[in-house]
């Protein structure tokens, strides 16, 4: 299929699932970019993976009882994430041996409830894989204002996260509340996931929140640039996997992730500056031989 084929096939009005798969895929490549740097500045890549399965057993119960399903993710990933804040101040346990704990138990959670519910094996595999085709209008609404207070979230506390980031000692000692900027980032990671659950699943959701804001970090040394460069970075590469996965009938969830990391493998190689073959790595690396 050509990529003129595939613009018709988006302003077709008997494929109107198709520009809604397009958009609901786009925002939350949006709003996970911008997140993702954060979570990528910190190496926080665990807590994303942690939220994607503490989401499920809400995922689970709403599917249940006929709920939202992003309503159901976000207190189900919300209430661990606070679990996990206030368990990690006992300095006896490190914090990833918490969140190891409180996520595989509420993933284990999730299997249970979903297990007695009706539908049993395709709504697991909805929630595993993603259902970008058959997502309705009022979750679009809803992703739509989710992503929204998200990133007016993010605008406002900009600074003290980057305080934080950057030496949680220091961020401390100047009077921010680290505790409550680590719930709060802790919650836009977990609303990030949860508005983009339906676009490729519960298990592949890392990657678009990790993958574009680690390929923005090869590309630029400047944070504000970053935090530009992932959300477009995801938004095109969602664009070209809904394409591709249209195509070629590949799952689409996937195919996004397939084309998140063909993009950061260019720029793990490419890169001007922090790429492999860049003129200052190359110089580098003959220094080490020498």
């Amino acid at each position: 299929m050509s990529p003129v084929d595939f613009l018709r096939d988006l302003v077709n009005p008997d494929l109107a699932f198709l520009p809604k798969a397009l958009l609901v895929a786009v925002m939350s490549s949006i709003v996970c970019g911008v997140v993702g740097c954060y979570v990528v500045l910190r190496g926080m890549a665990f807590i994303g993976d942690a939220v994607a399965h503490a989401v499920f057993p809400g995922l689970a119960i709403a599917f249940a009882v006929s709920g939202n399903l992003i309503l159901g993710g976000t207190i189900a990933g919300v209430a661990t994430a606070v679990l996990v804040a206030v368990f990690s101040q006992n300095r006896r346990l490190r914090e990833d041996s918490v969140i190891g704990i409180f996520f595989v138990a509420a993933f284990a959670l999730g299997i249970v409830v979903i297990s007695r519910a009706p539908g049993y094996a395709g709504s697991l595999q909805q929630f595993l894989f993603g259902s970008i085709t058959g997502i309705p209008d009022e979750d679009l609404y809803t992703v739509a204002v989710t992503g929204v207070l998200v990133l007016g979230a993010v605008f406002l506390l900009h600074k003290e996260f980057v305080a934080v980031t950057i030496d949680r000692e220091m961020a401390r000692a100047t009077g921010l509340r680290v505790f409550w900027l680590d719930i709060v980032l802790y919650v836009l990671v977990t609303l990030a996931v949860v508005i983009s659950v339906q676009t490729i699943g519960n298990i592949l959701v890392l990657a678009l929140l990790v993958t574009p804001a680690a390929t923005a970090r090869l590309l630029t040394d400047r944070l504000a640039v970053m935090m530009l460069l992932a959300p477009v970075i995801g938004g095109l590469c969602a664009l070209v996997g809904l394409y591709v996965s249209w195509s070629w009938d590949f799952p689409t969830g996937g195919t996004i992730v397939l084309v998140l990391t063909a993009v950061f493998l260019a720029a793990w190689v490419l890169a001007p500056k922090h790429g492999l073959l860049a003129p200052g790595r190359r110089a580098e690396s003959s220094a080490d031989a020498v």
